[in-house]
């Protein structure tokens, strides 16, 4: 066990003597000296083995703080260096852990609490993927404070995330995707001819079109500049944006830059779309209007990174009545890029091509949330079934008629 009080020889200003001091952390986390004002060994080991029990007794506490005091010291920490949003869900993770178990000192935290909060999560109703993600979250924040050495050790670093099922991935079929379409370009028109709207339609058609090419999450498609697309190269870069005078801050998921490539088509469409929109607008899907407004929001200081991840109010309910108009029950705009991803798959891509056009660390997060299984996958495994019972069959009707075991088998 790590010894929270150490002794220290001070030598005196002749140096032919030395005074023993304590050296130990207040609550501040600052570092203290406390002279014993002797130079007994004997004497100045026992003050420190003393001092040492108070310490771990709570008499005097050693770097306290309470969990939402050490939330603040955790962010103020690693701001900068961890994605805003992530930040955001951190906090969200860690207030209702504290809602859970109170707001206790942070050095009090025991494996049983973590225990205590899955199960209330559940109890409340969360799902288990959402508690997994919290505990994701308040683990980091614990393993950081031992990277730091505010902790020995991460007291959830044993607490199991609850076991949810695999979910289906959803994909959508090359008929819905063109009654997706079709009923973009419907709901486009809807929009424009409504004209006690007073700001402009996002181009729907355009925008789904580019996720099935590209596989772009939708953040990095409303994020998407002029200048990430390159008209000759016929590419587009997902790059971070910075915080300008036309541009806001804007990070991309775990960091990854990319290039991905666009069809003839799409270089065709996207070309088109430049040629109407009016000068000075640098985003590709934000609306001029909407544009706008951002840039008065932000002149106002009430604009946020968390806004910049999605700067389009309402998306979710304008997609759902797309997918109400294409006559498609269930689906979100995220399957979009979960289609484009299993269609590469499909049809041809490697599994390494696959990870690394759609910016994911490993294969198993690509294969576990965005790969689907295909109908020619099922078909196939249909038919070598089939084939397989078949010659089961032919050789059953060869064999002997069954007559059974000989009694004596049976017998004892």
């Amino acid at each position: 066990m790590k010894d929270l009080v150490t002794l220290w020889k001070r030598p005196s200003y002749d140096g032919e003597t030395f005074t023993y001091y304590l050296l130990y952390t207040d609550e501040q986390c600052r570092r203290r000296q406390k002279s014993l004002r002797h130079s007994d060994a004997r004497k100045a080991e026992r003050q420190r083995a003393q001092f040492e029990r108070d310490l771990r007794m709570n008499v005097v506490e050693s770097g306290s703080m309470k969990l939402s005091e050490f939330l603040k010291d955790s962010f103020s920490r690693t701001r900068g260096q961890v994605r805003e949003s992530t930040l955001y869900q951190a906090r969200i993770a860690m207030e209702h852990f504290i809602e859970v178990i109170g707001d206790v000192d942070y050095s009090c935290i025991r494996h049983s609490h973590g225990e205590l909060f899955v199960q209330s999560c559940l109890d409340t109703g969360n799902s288990p993927a959402t508690v997994a993600k919290k505990i994701r979250h308040l683990k980091r924040i614990f393993q950081l404070a031992v990277e730091r050495g505010q902790l020995e050790d991460n007291p959830l670093r044993c607490v199991k995330q609850p076991r949810r099922p695999r979910r289906k991935v959803r994909v959508f079929s090359k008929d819905e995707c063109c009654r997706l379409l079709r009923a973009a370009k419907a709901y486009q028109g809807l929009l424009s001819a409504n004209k006690r709207r007073v700001s402009q339609p996002i181009e729907w058609e355009l925008l789904i079109k580019a996720a099935l090419c590209t596989g772009m999450r939708r953040g990095e498609l409303l994020n998407t500049t002029w200048k990430d697309i390159d008209f000759e190269r016929k590419t587009i870069d997902v790059t971070p944006k910075r915080e300008t005078v036309e541009t806001w801050e804007w990070n991309i998921k775990d960091t990854d830059r990319r290039t991905l490539p666009l069809t003839d088509e799409m270089v065709h469409l996207f070309a088109e779309h430049q040629a109407r929109q009016a000068e000075g607008y640098p985003y590709v899907f934000i609306p001029a209007r909407r544009y706008d407004n951002i840039q008065q929001l932000r002149k106002d200081g009430q604009w946020t990174i968390q806004l910049g991840a999605n700067p389009i109010n309402n998306f979710d309910r304008q997609f759902r009545i797309i997918l109400k108009m294409a006559g498609i029950g269930d689906g979100e705009f995220h399957d979009l890029r979960r289609t484009c991803l299993s269609n590469w798959f499909a049809n041809g891509l490697r599994e390494y091509d696959v990870t690394t056009m759609a910016g994911h660390a490993s294969f198993e997060t690509t294969r576990q949330f965005y790969l689907a299984v295909s109908g020619d996958l099922i078909e196939r495994t249909r038919e070598a079934s089939g084939k397989a019972m078949e010659e089961i069959s032919v050789a059953n009707l060869l064999q002997m008629p069954f007559r059974g075991s000989d009694k004596k088998d049976h017998q004892p």
